[in-house]
């Protein structure tokens, strides 16, 4: 049986990365979180087909996640993932796009954004990293996850306000995905305790957030446990051109727990460009 979460295949910044790529017109690049054994097609699979109706889809697997190759003696930074996506970017001949970012994948969204202002359009932001906050419980669980299918369905149950989004299928999916070859031992490397420094690392200043110029959309789940919404809120009053949607009964899943939703949403947030 073929696994959907292994698309296609390109070298981006020198390294062999997995990505999705659907649809036609507009490029718009889906950047996944950090949660273990993520894959972009597993954190975006419920929205790819809608937003592909609309817009070409782009769906990469960071480096150090899913199906990308992960060079040896790698350094996780904030640094080399933004090099990655603008070399990933460059390798599909992409100069400019729509970038929606998933909680890590936000903080990277907005990073790339500051850095790299002409290769980014819109924003959208998703239960976001980006700014400091303190540590939560739940993303220092998730962080310091250690592989088994109890702690994964723990895990689950913490990302999603619907507790009937999570079954024991899931979570041992979701677990097998976290015990690949390397998979664990890269995970961990990447944010080890004590871990409030690694939010603050995802974050980027007041100051840069205040000269951010590109139009931005910021999604977050009110019940969200792992990345609170105090932080979207406070992104939400120091960006400039900005509009925030809070779902109620929602966690961190705001994309699985809400998909018409969400999708809606996004669609047109983006659509108002051709208006």
């Amino acid at each position: 049986m073929t696994n959907p979460e292994i698309g296609k295949s390109i070298v981006a910044a020198g390294i062999k990365t997995n990505y999705h790529d659907v649809g036609e017109g507009y490029p718009v690049i889906l950047v996944h979180g950090s949660g273990p054994g993520v894959t972009a097609y597993a954190n975006w699979r419920l929205n790819i087909p809608y937003l592909s109706q609309f817009y070409r889809v782009i769906a990469p697997d960071m480096v150090g996640f899913g199906y990308t190759e992960q060079p040896e003696g790698y350094e996780f930074s904030m640094d080399n993932w933004v090099e990655h996506i603008i070399g990933f970017m460059d390798a599909l001949d992409v100069e400019k796009a729509h970038i929606v970012g998933n909680s890590f994948g936000g903080g990277l969204a907005l990073a790339t954004a500051l850095r790299h202002p002409a290769r980014v359009d819109r924003l959208v932001l998703m239960g976001a990293a980006g700014t400091r906050f303190k540590l939560t419980e739940g993303l220092d669980a998730v962080w310091g996850y250690q592989p088994s299918i109890e702690n994964m369905r723990k895990l689950l149950d913490l990302f999603a306000f619907d507790r009937s989004l999570v079954s024991d299928e899931l979570a041992e999916v979701r677990y097998k995905a976290s015990i690949r070859p390397g998979v664990q031992e890269s995970f961990s490397s990447m944010f080890p305790a004590p871990r409030q420094r690694w939010v603050d690392s995802l974050a980027s200043s007041d100051e840069e957030l205040k000269s951010l110029s590109n139009e931005t959309l910021i999604v977050h789940g009110r019940e969200d446990r792992v990345v609170p919404l105090s932080s979207s809120l406070h992104l939400a009053e120091v960006i400039d051109r900005v509009q925030l949607h809070v779902f109620g009964r929602c966690g961190h899943w705001t994309q699985i727990e809400h998909t018409d939703r969400f999708n809606r949403l996004v669609a047109d947030f983006f659509n108002e460009v051709n208006e």
